[in-house]
């Protein structure tokens, strides 16, 4: 039985892209033929999505593809927002279950999963939510049951997170029930880490104004040590994660006292 080819009008830019680098990082380099017969669209169209790619230094475009950078690469947010999304609801689902009733602070970092933890607590009455991702405030700012606080700062591109001593600040003076943290990277060895030391940082004050911590995190993350520190493991409370995680780092990570939930997906 074929595999049905996929309709180019639902082949969208951001799945693309996160092809294009899954390839990458797999392989070191791609095909424009391939990734045009893998989409069903134009050499054009991927040429032009591979020198998007390069313009942010994501890859080096080469006659007929691309090849891999030397350094790693953070994804742009806009770019993830389709990775592994069922994954990332059942995440969120099983992280606003944990939130006490009645009158409550909460504090979202950027991310996809939060992302998705954010529009569920759009349902919630008598909430404010603290955060420093400007999507996450677009997404919150129309709903007149949540009480909103943005912080200050300057904006990263690639994680639409507002960073340095202005949201630094507004954290410094707020006292948050749960935080709901995104991260790069969370192993028993590191503890939790990101790609940029400077959105770091904030989310390590984020982490010290909680009175408890929750990185949800889908299961590719689980083991990752990446380049900036934000937090050792005794800082968090729980990880909310998916069955994609590595079951051993899972032990070890709650060896170290962390309440580990894996979500389920819903039946289908």
């Amino acid at each position: 039985m074929t595999t049905p080819s996929r309709n180019p009008e639902s082949a969208h830019q951001s799945d693309r892209v996160t092809s294009i680098l899954d390839q990458l990082a797999a392989k070191g380099s791609v095909s424009v033929d391939e990734v045009a017969r893998e989409f069903s669209v134009s050499r054009a169209t991927i040429r032009r999505d591979l020198r998007t790619l390069d313009e942010q230094n994501l890859l080096t475009r080469t006659h007929g593809g691309a090849v891999a950078c030397d350094v790693a690469y953070e994804l742009p947010v806009r770019y993830r927002n389709t990775r592994g999304r069922q994954q990332k609801m059942a995440i969120a689902r099983a992280a606003v279950r944990t939130l006490p009733s009645g009158p409550y602070v909460v504090a979202v970092s950027g991310g996809t999963t939060t992302s998705e933890v954010a529009r569920l607590l759009a349902s919630r009455t008598e909430l404010t939510v603290v955060t420093n991702a400007l999507n996450i405030a677009m997404e919150l700012v129309t709903r007149p049951r949540v009480k909103l606080v943005v912080t200050g700062g300057v904006a990263r591109l690639k994680s639409y997170e507002l960073v340095g001593p202005w949201a630094e600040r507004t954290l410094g003076g707020i006292n948050v029930g749960t935080a709901f943290v995104g991260v790069d990277g969370i192993s028993a060895e590191a503890g939790i880490s990101t790609h940029d030391e400077i959105e770091a940082h904030i989310n390590a004050v984020m982490i010290s104004r909680a009175r408890r911590v929750v990185v949800v995190a889908d299961g590719s993350k689980v083991g990752r040590k990446l380049l900036a520190h934000v937090a050792a493991l005794t800082a968090v409370d729980e990880l909310i994660t998916d069955s994609g995680a590595d079951p051993a780092e899972l032990d070890a990570v709650r060896d170290q006292g962390v309440r580990v939930t894996v979500a389920d997906l819903p039946a289908r």
